[in-house]
This record gives C-alpha cells, sequence and structure tokens, in this order.
C-alpha cells in the first residue's frame, strides 16, 4: 500500500556566492513518520530546513510541502507548519505562559482557541507547575520544552525542529524523545536535523544521511546497519610498521568480508566473529604483532556514517550541558 507523501524534494540546491551548500537532493517525507537529517555541522541539514520552512530561496530544484510549494505557495506554507529553530527564541523576564500568550497574538489566534490551546500544550511538554515562572529560571530542557510548545501552537500539520536536543544533558534529551514520539502518535509528521547518532537511531523512522550537502544514503536506522553486512572486529595495532602485513594476512581468511586500514590498526567485516577471530588471531601471531586492543560489535549507525562519507561524524559532536 502506497503511503501518502508530507514533503517531496526534487535536485535541491542552494549556493552562497561560491559555496554550494545543498547539492542535488531528492527525498520524500512520508505522512505519520519522524523524519531525521543526520550529519555534522556544516553539512546542509539546517540550510535545507530552512528551504522547506520558506525562510530560503533554493537556488535550483523544488520543495512541496503537503503539495504547495515552498516558494510559490510560502504563505499557505507557513500556515501548516511549525518550526523549533536551533537557537532558542525565549525572554528570560516572560513566564511560560505569557510567551505562549504573546504567541498566541503573533498567530491571529482567537482568545478562545488561544485560551483552550495554551493550558493543552502546557500539560502535554509538562510544564503546568512551572507555566508562571520566569523563563530565566527554567533548565535547559525545560526551556527546550517551551520551545516545542510555541512550535506545536498553531496546530500544525508538520513540525520542523532544528537540533532539538542539542547541548542539553542525557535526561533531558530523553524526555524530548519522548515528547517527539507523542506528536508522531498524534498523527504530526515531524523532520528534525540532528549530528546525534544515537538520536537518530532512536527516534526517526528514517534517515537521510548528509554530509557535504548531498545525501550519502537513505533508509530505515536498522536497514542501513544491516546493508553494510557482517559485524565489525576492531584491532589496534601496536607496531604500525606490520598493520600492512597483518591486513594481506587476514583479508583472505574464512568469514572475513572485508579488511580496512586505520591509523591505530584494522577494521575487519566478519561473517562469523566465532570463525574469523581465531582465524584473526592465530594470523597475529604468526607474524608477531601485538594487538593492544580488540573491539567487536554489531553494524552501528556509526559504522553507516563511516561507510558512505569516509569519516566519523563523532569528530564534530557537540558537548552536553556540563561537559
Amino acid at each position: 500500500m502506497s503511503r501518502s507523501v508530507a514533503i517531496e524534494v526534487s535536485h535541491l540546491g542552494k549556493t552562497y556566492e561560491k559555496v554550494r551548500a545543498v547539492d542535488d537532493l531528492s527525498f520524500q517525507v512520508y505522512a505519520g513518520e519522524i523524519f531525521g537529517l543526520l550529519g555534522p555541522n556544516g553539512a546542509g541539514k539546517s540550510t535545507t530546513l530552512r528551504i522547506l520552512i520558506t525562510l530560503l530561496h533554493p537556488t535550483s530544484g523544488s520543495a512541496t510541502i503537503l503539495g504547495m510549494d515552498s516558494v510559490k505557495d510560502a504563505d499557505r506554507v507557513r500556515k501548516t507548519i511549525g518550526y523549533v529553530p536551533q537557537e532558542r527564541a525565549i525572554d528570560r523576564f516572560l513566564t511560560g505562559r505569557e510567551h505562549l500568550e504573546l504567541l498566541a497574538d503573533l498567530y491571529h489566534l482567537s482568545p478562545e482557541d488561544a485560551s483552550t490551546r495554551i493550558p493543552q500544550l502546557l500539560k502535554l511538554v509538562e510544564l503546568e507547575e512551572q507555566a508562571d515562572r520566569p523563563a530565566k529560571t527554567y533548565s535547559g530542557g525545560m526551556k527546550r520544552k517551551l520551545d516545542i510548545a510555541c512550535g506545536l501552537l498553531p496546530d500544525p500539520k508538520i513540525l520542523f525542529l532544528d537540533e532539538p536536543t542539542l547541548g542539553l544533558d542525557v535526561q533531558s534529551r530523553l524526555r524530548i524523545w519522548d515528547h517527539v514520539r507523542a506528536m508522531r502518535e498524534r498523527g504530526i509528521t515531524v523532520v528534525m536535523t540532528t549530528n546525534y547518532l544515537d538520536e537518530a537511531d532512536q527516534l526517526c523512522d528514517r534517515i537521510a544521511i548528509i554530509d557535504g550537502g548531498r545525501i550519502k544514503a537513505l533508509g530505515v536506522p536498522n536497514e542501513l546497519k544491516a546493508g553494510l553486512g557482517g559485524d565489525l572486529v576492531s584491532l589496534t595495532v601496536r607496531e604500525h610498521d606490520r598493520v600492512e602485513l597483518l591486513a594481506a594476512a587476514v583479508k583472505n581468511l574464512p568469514a572475513i568480508r572485508a579488511v580496512t586500514t586505520t591509523p591505530t590498526g584494522l577494521d575487519i567485516r566478519v561473517d562469523s566473529p566465532e570463525k574469523a577471530l581465531p582465524a584473526i588471531l592465530d594470523a597475529a601471531n604468526r607474524l608477531t604483532c601485538q594487538l593492544e586492543f580488540i573491539d567487536y560489535h554489531r553494524p552501528r549507525l556509526d559504522d553507516v556514517f563511516i561507510a558512505h562519507t569516509g569519516r566519523s561524524i563523532k569528530d564534530d559532536q557537540p558537548k552536553a550541558e556540563g561537559q
């Protein structure tokens, strides 16, 4: 059965002078799913998001939101979406409730609608008890909850979240994840950017891995991981001059899929660790290679990112509060 398409992006491009920030992106977002744009800082995620919410015009290509063009039908698009920016737009002297009341006026909600929506949203994001406290007394997680409530105030069909948990502590991040899942249960389509691997893996129904303004991979996180084939054995070798010799010896062993050299040793993709590990250790002993560390794990999203981009996203990871 075909799924309803909420967003259609076709050959989208955005150039700033000589810099190609977004380069020929094409993808669909299905109604009612959580869709993630995963990539490091500067990958083109936020630029793509700002085109979809009509804040930027693309240099090339097109994007339609619920059948409406992001440029030609910008005013109509804005009436159907909500947006939570990466930068918190919170006045520290206003209370949580006053933020929502001010925004309700800007959205031209009737007093009746506002008086109904605001208590509902404060309850949804668990800020009922703190609603009448100044925002300057809120924690980072509470401020992010207020941001989300503001994004939901116009009752959008699609909600865009730009780095929704950036800089938050672990517990606050998990609470925000729960709120995002609750939006999906309410039938809201969610499009979010993130450079947190665990967030994309645990929260998103599908992801597009973006690097250098281009989509490197697109699909369900578990399917992308399974697509790598085999588990990963990583070796840290003390004698760096023996890494190439060990790679050559291991390459043709039973149950070995692929061997890649790393700055510290080898990454070995294996079909069966039970068969491969003894053979790998035997080869290392024969070549008198001293192994300082052996790591074994099933495919992770970081492995997918490395496989498609040639580098780890962790090198560009932001720090959480208190770190």
